[in-house]
């Protein structure tokens, strides 16, 4: 299993375990939260490289 087929799979158990333990909209709020935050901490110059190689990776 690859590493980004590892990280796919921890995201969703826990995503599974958010919707069991928490109400749905706090559970949404978390999954859609975390990653929004994680890109917003970058600087200006890691987010056009991000952006970049994410075009070129669906081009293939």
């Amino acid at each position: 299993m690859s590493k980004n087929a590892k990280i796919a799979a921890g995201g969703v158990a826990a995503g599974i375990l958010l919707l069991i333990w928490l109400p749905w909209w706090a559970a949404l709020l978390i999954v859609l939260g975390v990653p929004a935050a994680a890109y917003l901490t970058l600087d200006p110059s890691q987010r056009r490289r991000l952006r970049r190689i994410t075009r070129k990776e669906l081009g293939r």
